[in-house]
């Protein structure tokens, strides 16, 4: 199996990349607007909790149906809970030293999730007890994010075998190759067309591609990809956007952008104020204030996002907030059910939260 490894919490990318081929559709970029900038502001507003597990490597996080978060602790081998007041537990998971990613919460009351190292899909109920586990049809699939689908099903990306997989909630695997060859794909979600719409960030290790990648997938299987304006710009995590803008947004981890793409396909990007080793990471919506928040990994902070009425935008007001704790290395992100930003800590073994103003 290919080792993902984490990258100051964050995804593992190429340093040098080439051009490799793949078909794909692919519209003329849009120009690049000037964000609006603030100075970032002494970290306030935040409350974190320590893992109960050492050096656990939370790494992605989901809102439960039990109105708790729950997390994968990548290294730690288990799937966590935390309560809005702090409170967490943790459960193991059956597979040895699986290494769990991506987790989401299912239209059947559980929580899903992906195992990288296990090649399987994951079920856990919200009592801690361990549904099952699903093996992937072939071995070394690498399964990385996951979300719950319009179809009633689960989506997830298949990092090291290009396919975007779906899988019942009776445990039913469906694959669909992705048209370009190494393309990594990383984050999956779905989208306000109805569709699902994963990142590709291109950058596996012994293949070379410069041209990172938006992927479209419709619940009947369709894959159509929209090439990013820059290169290589390494696409990473990906949410729908603000009600009403028919927009996904995501953030590109090599080169410190955030970047909005309409249904249509149409991309514009974003430099954030702080651009070197910013390496953003996860990034959601939050539909109190119809604004976007995202994780600099590299940077320790987190970043507010508005983009003007109506959407898309010509230039989003960007304002960046540090973390607390220094080094933290923030990953994942989620609206909670007490409506702030919950974040995972892979390198200070701590689950954040943030007050949203």
């Amino acid at each position: 199996m290919r080792s993902f490894g984490l990258a100051l919490g964050g995804l593992v990318l190429a340093a040098a990349l080439a051009a490799c081929g793949g078909g794909s559709s692919v519209l003329s970029p849009s120009p690049s607007p000037t964000p609006v900038g603030s100075p970032t502001p002494t970290p306030t507003g935040y409350n974190e909790y320590a893992i109960t597990t050492s050096n656990s490597v939370p790494y992605g996080i989901t809102k439960g149906p039990d109105n708790n978060l729950w997390f994968t602790e990548n290294a730690g081998n288990k799937i966590g809970k935390i309560t809005v007041g702090g409170a967490i537990a943790d459960y193991p998971i059956p597979t040895a030293s699986s290494q769990p990613y991506g987790i989401a919460a299912g239209p059947d009351g559980n929580l899903w999730f992906t195992e990288g190292n296990g090649n399987k899909i994951g079920r856990i109920s919200t009592s801690g007890t361990m549904v099952g586990e699903y093996p992937l049809p072939a071995a070394g699939s690498d399964p990385f994010g996951i979300t719950a689908g319009p179809d009633g099903n689960l989506w997830f990306t298949e990092a090291n075998a290009d396919k975007i997989g779906r899988i019942t909630t009776s445990g039913v695997i469906t694959e669909y190759p992705i048209p370009t060859a190494a393309a990594w794909p990383v984050s999956i979600t779905a989208g306000p067309d109805g569709n699902l719409w994963f990142t590709e960030s291109a950058a596996a290790p012994n293949t070379l591609q410069t041209q990172g990648k938006i992927g479209q997938i419709t619940p009947a299987g369709a894959i159509t990809e929209f090439s990013t304006p820059s290169s290589p710009s390494g696409p990473a995590f990906i949410t729908s956007g603000p009600a009403g803008s028919n927009t996904l947004w995501f953030t590109e981890y090599t080169i410190g952008r955030v970047a909005q793409i309409t249904t249509a396909g149409a991309i514009t990007e974003y430099a954030l104020p702080t651009v070197s080793r910013s390496l953003p990471d996860g990034i959601v919506t939050a539909p109190t204030t119809n604004t976007l928040w995202l994780l600099e990994s590299g940077a320790n902070q987190v970043a507010n996002v508005v983009p003007p009425a109506p959407t898309p935008s010509a230039t989003p007001a960007i304002t960046e907030y540090g973390i607390p704790t220094s080094s933290s290395n923030p990953t994942s992100a989620v609206i909670g059910p007490d409506n702030a930003l919950w974040f995972t800590e892979a390198r200070a073994n701590q689950i954040g939260r943030r007050t949203i103003p």
